[in-house]
């Protein structure tokens, strides 16, 4: 499999001393759905495409208009960029993401790298790991509990095994949830905690219980049209 993962920026990019979101789909949807609401909340634009000849051949019509399936948002007076996909990578290619957004973020100057999973708890206690003793340091400010023992899988995981080497701060937000399909109360959970670290970004409950099945169903329908696009092209 081709890994190589190309960005091409479209417009202006100024998050120096800001933050970087992950929203990759890799580790259930429900990151993806809290990234496609802040992007929506706190009004970031599209300022460039990811691709790669392994991702699958999509095209996401919105408003009329077609968008690759990947692409980097901002808002350069929040300082806020985040990495959307509306469709789940191969797990082959997680560490080149994951260190595709470390060598961004040090290219742009980004302070702190965040990315959310949802583990399976009663507890609706946000907990974060960091990468760092700044990036622990962000999270105690914040209010949120640090874990002591977890095991953080996929793009996440490797954002924070080579954030350790390179000395770049990278905080994991771990959001409890009993069921296995996307929370609704986990994802505002979520929102609440990024809301936490990263000042100005919105959290508007009311807003995300409007949107939420409206975007868990737009990624829920690339994934399958992504999927029964490769199944066919294997038969």
């Amino acid at each position: 499999m081709n890994t190589e993962l190309r960005i091409k920026q479209t417009a202006p990019i100024d998050v120096e001393g800001g933050f970087l979101i992950n929203g990759f789909p890799s580790t259930g949807i429900t990151s993806a759905i809290a990234a496609e609401f802040i992007i929506n909340g706190s009004q970031l634009e599209p300022a460039a495409i990811i691709d790669s000849d392994s991702f699958p051949p999509i095209s996401i019509v919105k408003n009329g208009s077609p968008n690759y399936p990947t692409r980097i948002f901002v808002n350069n007076d929040l300082k806020v960029a985040i990495f959307s996909s509306y469709v789940t990578i191969d797990v082959v290619l997680h560490r080149a993401i994951g260190k595709m957004m470390l060598d961004w973020a040090a290219e742009k100057k980004c302070s702190t790298i965040i990315s959310g999973i949802t583990t399976k708890s009663t507890s609706k206690e946000v907990i974060g790991v960091a990468s760092t003793g700044t990036a622990r340091g962000k999270l105690v400010t914040s209010g949120i509990k640090v874990a002591e023992h977890a095991t953080i899988p996929g793009i996440p995981g490797v954002l924070l095994n080579e954030g350790m080497v390179r000395g770049q701060d990278v905080i994991v937000l771990l959001v409890g949830s009993e069921s296995n399909n996307p929370d609704l109360k986990a994802t505002s959970n979520l929102c609440d905690s990024l809301a936490k670290l990263i000042p100005g970004i919105s959290n508007n409950l009311s807003l995300l219980e409007k949107e939420a099945k409206q975007i868990e169903e737009d990624i829920k329908q690339a994934e399958t049209e992504s999927r029964d696009l490769s199944e066919s092209m294997y038969r």
